[in-house]
This record gives C-alpha cells, sequence and structure tokens, in this order.
C-alpha cells in the first residue's frame, strides 16, 4: 500500500509514517515545516518528503490520503480540495493506526491533560523489560530506545507473565498475551480532534483494553469550551473498553471521578489516593525512592532518579497498567530503575562554569500553567536551598496564545526566583498578566532580548529553566552560547 500524509512532520504522524515504513507500506508525505530533526528522521527511513501542500502531490496517485489534524478546508491547503473534487480516497491518521496496526493487538492507552508522553515511555518500557517486546507510538522521544515508534513482536518463548502476582484481596492478575500472540502495543492517547471531518478526540479510534486516566484539566481552549466538554470526550473513551478491560484512574482528581460516575464498564484501578485505600496502589517514600503500596501491603520499591511527585504517581499508573498484561509490580519497580526518561524531560542540554558554580540550562516540555508549576516545583525540591531557579516560558500552545489561563501565570510561576516571558507572538499583554508577581517577572519583546535579560540577571549557582512546547526560538543554544561569552 502507498500511503501519502498530509502534516508528516506532526509528532503523531511522523510516528505513524514510521510504523507504515516498518510494516513494508510506501509513505511518502508533506508538510509546511520540513525541517530537522523530523525530516531526517523520515527521510533516513526512506520517506520522501514535499514541502507545502500544492494539489500537483495528486500525481503520486498513493492507495490513501492519511490527514493530519493540521489540515483544514481552503485555499490555505489546495491538496485536500483536490482531493475532495477528484473524490478520492481518504482517512485519518487515528483511523488508519486502528485498522492497519492497532486491529487484535492489547492496545495500553495513556490519557490525561499532563504526563501522557512520560506515562507512555514508562509503560513502554517495562513491558521491554518483561520481556514482552510491545510496539508503541509516543509524543516524543523515549531514551531508553531511541525511537518514538515501532510495531513491536511477539512475546519470548520464556512468556510475559512469570512472577505475577495477584493483588491483595482481589481476583488473580490476568495472564500476559499467549506465546505466539500479537504484541502489547502502547499509545500516548490524546484527546486533541481527529481530523477537520472528524471532531472526536484522537483516542476514540483506539479501542484500549487497558486505559490510563492520570489527571484531567481544562486545555485544549481553541476546540473544548469548558472542563466539561473534555470530561464528556474521556467518557468516550471509557464507552469503549470492554468489560474484561481495566480503566486505570488517578484517586486525586476530582474531574475524573465525575467522568467514571457517568457510567463504567470495566474494572477500575484506582492510584494515587492519599490516604490508604483498599486495593488501590499508593506510594509512601519521597519520589525518589518509595514503597508501592495496595492497600496497606507493599508490593514494590522503586528508587530511580527521576523526581517530582508528578513522576511517583506517572509510575503508579504505569506499574497498575503493567499489570493488566501480567507484569507484576516488582518487575516493574526493577524496570523503572533504569528507566531513563523522555527527551525534552527536565533535559540537561549544557552547563556554562563559572567562579563560585556553574550555570545550568534546562529543557522542558512544560506549557499548562499546572504543568509549570509542578516543573519548577520537582527543580526546587532537587536543588541546593540557596541555588536559584529562573524560569523561562514561551506560551506557545493555542490555549496559551489565546490567553485563556494567563490569569494563572503567576501561581505557575510561583516558586520561581526569577521568571522571564517571551511576548512574541501574543495578542494579549503578558506584561499586565504577569503583574502580580512585580519585578520577579520580566517579559521580552522577542527570544533575542529574552536572552539578553537573563544572561544580565544570571548568577553562578543558577538553574535555568527552559518551558515551551516548541523550539522556542533555539534558546537553549543562544543563552549557553552568550553566557560562554560572558565568562
Amino acid at each position: 500500500m502507498h500511503l501519502h500524509i498530509l502534516g508528516i512532520c506532526g509528532t503523531f504522524m511522523g510516528g505513524l509514517a514510521a510504523l507504515a515504513r516498518e510494516a513494508g507500506h510506501r509513505v511518502t508525505g508533506c508538510d509546511a515545516n520540513v525541517y530537522p530533526p523530523m525530516s531526517t528522521q523520515l527521510e533516513a527511513l526512506g520517506i520522501e518528503l514535499i514541502e507545502g501542500f500544492g494539489a500537483e502531490q495528486l500525481e503520486f496517485k498513493p492507495d490513501v490520503f492519511v490527514i493530519g489534524n493540521v489540515v483544514t478546508r481552503g485555499e490555505r491547503f489546495p491538496l485536500m480540495e483536490a482531493i475532495l473534487d477528484a473524490g478520492l480516497p481518504y482517512v485519518s491518521g487515528p483511523q488508519w493506526l486502528a485498522d492497519h496496526v492497532l486491529q487484535g493487538r492489547h492496545v495500553l492507552a495513556v490519557a490525561g491533560t499532563h504526563g501522557k508522553t512520560t506515562t507512555t515511555s514508562m509503560l513502554a518500557w517495562i513491558l521491554e523489560h518483561a520481556g514482552l517486546k510491545p510496539g508503541f507510538l509516543v509524543g516524543g522521544v523515549p531514551q531508553n530506545f531511541g525511537v518514538s515508534a515501532r510495531l513491536g513482536q511477539g512475546p519470548s518463548a520464556a512468556g510475559p507473565s512469570q512472577g505475577a502476582r495477584a493483588p491483595s484481596g482481589g481476583s488473580a492478575v490476568p495472564a500476559g498475551p499467549s506465546v505466539g500472540a500479537s504484541s502489547p502495543f502502547v499509545i500516548e492517547a490524546d484527546e486533541y480532534d481527529t481530523a477537520f471531518f472528524d471532531k472526536r478526540s484522537k483516542f476514540v479510534h483506539y479501542r484500549p483494553r487497558t486505559a490510563i486516566l492520570n489527571n484531567l484539566e481544562h486545555d485544549h481552549a481553541d476546540i473544548f469550551p469548558d472542563l466539561a466538554a473534555i470530561e464528556t470526550q474521556f467518557h468516550h473513551l471509557v464507552r469503549t473498553v470492554p468489560a474484561s478491560g481495566r480503566l486505570v484512574v488517578n484517586a486525586r482528581e476530582e474531574a475524573l471521578q465525575r467522568v467514571i460516575a457517568r457510567g463504567c464498564w470495566s474494572e477500575v484501578q484506582r492510584f494515587g489516593p492519599k490516604k490508604e485505600e483498599p486495593g488501590a496502589l499508593r506510594a509512601r517514600g519521597e519520589p525518589q525512592a518509595f514503597d508501592v503500596l495496595r492497600g496497606s501491603l507493599k508490593v514494590a520499591r522503586v528508587e530511580w532518579h527521576l523526581f517530582g511527585e508528578h513522576n511517583q504517581l506517572n509510575a503508579l499508573a504505569a506499574i497498575a497498567a503493567a499489570e493488566h498484561v501480567g507484569v507484576s509490580p516488582e518487575q516493574s519497580a526493577a524496570a523503572l530503575s533504569e528507566f531513563e526518561n523522555v527527551r525534552r524531560r527536565m533535559e540537561l542540554r549544557g552547563e556554562v562554569k563559572r567562579e563560585g558554580g556553574s550555570i545550568k540550562v534546562y529543557d522542558d516540555f512544560a506549557h499548562h500553567p499546572t504543568a509549570i508549576r509542578t516543573t519548577i516545583n520537582g527543580l526546587r525540591r532537587r536543588i541546593a536551598p540557596a541555588e536559584r531557579i529562573l524560569a523561562i516560558f514561551e506560551p506557545r500552545s493555542n490555549t496559551m496564545k489565546l490567553g485563556t489561563m494567563k490569569a494563572q501565570l503567576p501561581w505557575a510561576l510561583e516558586e520561581a526566583d526569577l521568571a522571564f516571558c517571551n511576548q512574541q507572538g501574543l495578542t494579549w499583554d503578558a506584561k499586565e498578566a504577569l503583574a502580580p508577581m512585580g519585578a520577579q517577572a520580566v517579559v521580552g519583546a522577542d527570544v533575542d532580548a529574552l536572552v539578553a535579560a537573563i544572561v544580565r540577571a544570571a548568577k553562578p549557582g543558577d538553574h535555568l529553566l527552559c518551558m515551551s512546547n516548541g523550539g522556542f526560538g533555539g534558546i537553549h543554544d543562544k543563552l549557553l552560547q552568550s553566557l560562554t561569552a560572558r565568562a
């Protein structure tokens, strides 16, 4: 089969392209932003890329056009208009994935406003460590694998369910897939809409047997008017999980409790309650070394290099989901001790040595106010009390560009010693939004102005935390170069 993918350089569509190529299909694609690193990754797979959405691409004559949700109707996308005029076959990315990759497999889907990429990567690594050789599609690059997507294989001859144990007070843990069966598939389940012709959330197409509902807040304000609208989409996901399936639900999230209260037909495994709760998984101890408890019974211990309570909760979710395919909590904990995290999750990009201490520059994907606050808090708990955090952020997501959550930014940034915001591309006034922070907040007209202000303020021992869901204008390298030149 020949696929021509519109919007191929997006994280999801690029992963789909890699899976289709691995499955033996011919893959070509186009996008308005064909540039590294996605372009080089795809070209290395033998995928021909075209800049733009010109109608002349009909000459490729593929068997099907796969449409990304970046594509809309109108003059910006003449290729899409030509496909419709010619009556040619087309399908959304999630639907193609469901029909050609996920069908017949045990799908483990990871949904939530925050932590999807990290938790999906944890879960895929746990299953890999246990010998299940899973397929996966992640919205980032898990460092344990070095790729964002793969088809996976059947389990090893030894079988994946060795060492699995029954939950205390519950029925036996379901055994893993039988030897020779297709391996499980772990997927990051995004609630964003599917395509211009299918306004359901992407995750409705995946039909998971195991679904993690990690957390739920208002986001994607460009398509969801309020939190209730997102809760409805999450309940659509709940409706697709079979009775023999499992929902792994964060016990701390009121929005998720409302979703489950609408109707639930599957086993529910709760995690993360602050107090003992029969059957629920919870953590006892610091985020970098903690016991995993089921009720009051210790079932595993996790010791790793990740920090922050959010990652502790992500780990509990991954452990609970892996248990549904026969991986015991002990096995999961052993795997997490070797988990290397995901690129752009508190990734140290470099440091500049100074007399009195170095200045470190980090890159992180945080872009929602809650994620920004959580990320800063995690770093604060890791560093020495006298060291400073300079939080540097770019309101780049559609929700942040609309200014829907601008009033939450002072709350999100309050644990930083200084906060620096990029005004470029915003239709609302960042200075006004950050006024409650007073001199603690600095707004730059563009990235270069921001770099100049940060370099003037930076001192030995500082931690420069750059947060954006985009490239942030190469700010990380610019900071390192300017700091080095100043040194």
